[in-house]
Formats: structure tokens, sequence, C-alpha cells
């Protein structure tokens, strides 16, 4: 996950913390007219980016998939559009009937600051375990793909894709959660949950 998908990511678990509708909304610019802009902007001194920096930002940028809970619901906007979809949007956002929509809290996404001194440790531990309860599974199950793992003490099962994934990639995914989650306070349960949650949103990509 990079930068930017999992900033979107922190910003809908922190809506869904504060029972908060939100959306994503993505400007679909070609990458030529970037430049372009990044360009002119850097001639003008009005900002933009050093050659080199944009590059790496073009290659590392993911698109928001609507398929994904994070980046849903997401209304991808042509730079260009005269008229964009400002009725969906507030649809989405208030409803049609100019009420405010309910947003539940769920357990993945209640988040407090951290304050426990061993949540590291735990965060770290359920991690690993999960991981672990994978790679064993796929060890008694080699080449099969698609289907659920159980892990102890967790409501979810982790659903596999159809190609399994290789241990560097899942430790790539758990890097990438711990990383944002280090700053928030869950108890073990919650932590296993959120993580299956978070692997299974990502195998679905």
């Amino acid at each position: 996950m990079n930068y930017i998908k999992g900033f979107r990511y922190q910003l809908y678990c922190e809506a869904k913390a504060m029972q908060t509708p939100n959306c994503v909304l993505h400007v679909g610019t070609p990458v030529d007219k970037c430049r372009e802009l990044n360009n002119a902007a850097l001639k003008a001194g009005t900002g933009g980016y050093e050659p080199e920096v944009f590059e790496n930002l073009v290659f590392r940028f993911e698109e928001p998939n609507g398929m994904s809970r994070w980046d849903a619901p997401l209304f991808t906007l042509p730079y260009d559009d005269a008229e964009p979809p400002c009725d969906a949007i507030w649809e989405a956002m208030v409803g049609s009937d100019g009420k405010a929509k309910v947003v539940r809290q769920n357990a993945a996404t209640v988040l407090k600051p951290a304050s426990e001194q061993n949540y590291l440790y735990e965060l770290d531990k359920a991690t690993s375990d999960v991981i672990s309860a994978i790679s064993v599974w796929q060890q008694d199950h080699p080449g099969e793909g698609g289907s659920e793992v159980a892990i102890a003490n967790a409501e979810l099962k982790v659903t596999l894709p159809i190609t399994a994934p290789s241990l560097p990639q899942l430790q790539r995914l758990r890097r990438q959660f711990i990383g944002l989650n280090r700053q928030h306070t869950l108890s073990k349960s919650r932590i296993l949950d959120l993580f299956i949650d978070y692997l299974n949103d990502s195998f679905q990509r």
C-alpha cells in the first residue's frame, strides 16, 4: 500500500470512527497533462515537484478502486469535465431527503490514541500470528487458492485469492498494516479481525 492509498484508508477509518459519511473524488488526469501542469508551476515559481520527484510520484501512484471499502463510494471525474456529478455526490454524502446518513462504527474502525505500553508488541504478535497461520495452511495445501483460513481467536476468516500470495507479499502487507495502525490502541481480538479484513480487501484487488 503506497502512501496515498494508505492515507485514503486512514481517512476511511477516521470517518467511520466519527460516524461521518465519506467518499473519494478522483480527478482523472492523463500523466502528460499532469507533467505539463507541473512544469508550468515550476517555471512560474508557484509550486510543482522537481522532475525526478514527479516521475517517482507518478510511478508509485495507485488509482482508487471502488471495490475497496475505503475507496467507496468513488467518483472519478475527468480533469476537464465541466459538469461533475454533484447530485450523485450529494446523494452519497447526505441523501436525497437532505438528512445526514447514519454511519455506524464497527470493531475495525473505532480508533483511540495509543496508550497501552504493550500495544506495539500485541500489534506485532497478532499480525505475525495471522501470517504464520496462513503460511502453515499453505504448506498443508500446496497450490490451493481461493480458500478460507480460520485464525485462532478471530471472528473473521482469511479468504485467499486464487493465486496464493507468497510469504514476502504477506509480510509486505503486514508491515503496511502495522505502519497504519501503530498510533491506535485496539484489543488483540480487534487487531486480528482488522488485519484479516485488511488482507481480504487487499486480496480482492
